[in-house]
């Protein structure tokens, strides 16, 4: 299926506010109609939420407390943001296996900001959605589930 990039953007939003999960070919087909974005583009602190897709990490994002990501730079990067009992946000470097960088990484034919886990072999790439929001999908030998993927999205807190 091909999207135009106006039907992509409806089709996530249709998505992240359902929280239904979809077959992993919808969310693609949303992913493949939405342009690249460059690493200093997505600097700052994101919240995000999940895409479900059927993948074995739908929920334990939500069961960590997982907020969602800040881009200090590129070389200082927190993939795993949650939220402690008091309700503070901190970086939690246990269940990310340390922090991230962020890479321009080659990911199904195009390049894109991406972000490379320090501790894991683990990437998570992303593409625009709007200027405040993004789609992300996290491949690595360790995410991949019967070649699945795992879908996400980060949208801008610090506007």
């Amino acid at each position: 299926m091909t999207l135009t990039r106006e039907a992509a953007i409806a089709d996530f939003w249709t998505r992240v506010d359902s929280q239904e999960v979809s077959d992993p070919a919808d969310l693609d087909a949303i992913w493949a109609a939405l342009p690249t974005v460059g690493v200093d583009e997505i600097l700052g602190d994101w919240k995000g939420g999940e895409l479900p897709s059927g993948h074995r990490m739908d929920g334990l994002l939500a069961s960590v407390n997982w907020h969602g990501k800040w881009f200090k730079s590129p070389y200082d990067v927190a993939p795993m943001v949650c939220r402690d009992a008091d309700g503070n946000l901190y970086s939690n470097t246990e269940i990310g296996k340390g922090e991230a960088s962020l890479w321009t990484v080659e990911f199904r034919g195009e390049s894109t900001a991406s972000m490379v886990y320090d501790g894991q072999p683990v990437i998570d790439h992303f593409k625009k959605v709007d200027d405040a929001t993004l789609m992300g999908i996290m491949n690595g030998k360790t995410s991949l589930v019967r070649d699945k993927h795992f879908y996400f999205y980060l949208q801008r807190e610090d506007g």
